[in-house]
């Protein structure tokens, strides 16, 4: 009997490690491949799991990457022109921070947009979430005889008068840092959000309505 239950017990612990070998290293890969997705997640950001990420955006976050830190952003040119920008009945863009020296011509760079977007955090942070491309309709029409393209990407038309008192201009909202349900490149993101804009312990006021309307008068100002 004894010699019985040692034969079984030797025949458990076999079938235990030959367990092991064939599927540990499958668990352990799957584990480590799942840590980093579900911190993407947390923090919102699109991951690779979420299908191959479109051309536009991978050139748009490596633009982009060093200006998750804002004063990175700031020590580049850009500065916040309008308050936080909520949508009518839903969602929100954010916090626009423009470069002058980028607004005015008819130039659309994907490594260089003029405009990058943050979103204010309770804590008083700037949360990066994507990028803005403009250009003057007046400005871009003079030159080319279609609307504007970026990598295939329609811009958007606001046509004047608009909410931001300026004239008639194209648009591209690329959402790189902050996956948006409603598509990558629409307007509006349904879960970004303006409430933590102007608190007390949050974030400043930014500068005067027109300031962008003084830069924008500094038409084709941009530097190679």
């Amino acid at each position: 009997m004894i010699t019985g239950r040692i034969a079984m017990n030797r025949e458990l612990v076999l079938a235990a490690a030959l367990g092991l070998a064939v599927f540990g290293p499958s668990l352990a890969l799957a584990q480590g491949r799942s840590a980093p997705t579900a911190q993407l997640h947390e923090h919102g950001q699109a991951s690779d799991d979420d299908g191959q990420l479109n051309a536009l955006v991978q050139i748009v976050r490596g633009a982009t990457d060093r200006f998750r830190d804002p004063v990175a952003a700031e020590a580049e040119g850009y500065r916040l022109m309008f308050g936080c920008v909520s949508g009518g009945d839903f969602g929100a863009m954010g916090l626009h921070f423009v470069n002058g020296e980028l607004v005015g011509d008819d130039v659309l760079d994907p490594a260089r947009p003029e405009i990058v977007i943050y979103e204010p955090m309770p804590d008083g942070r700037l949360r990066l979430v994507g990028a803005d491309f403009l250009v003057l309709k007046d400005v871009w029409d003079a030159a080319h005889p279609a609307p504007p393209q970026l990598m295939g990407q329609l811009l958007h038309l606001f046509d004047a008068p608009n909410r931001f008192g300026l004239p008639a201009f194209y648009t591209l909202h690329v959402w790189a840092w902050k996956h948006n349900p409603n598509g990558t490149f629409v307007n509006w993101h349904p879960q970004v959000s303006c409430d933590a804009f102007g608190n007390a312990d949050g974030v400043s006021a930014d500068r005067s309505p027109d300031a962008l309307t003084k830069l924008l008068s500094k038409s084709g100002s941009r530097k190679d």
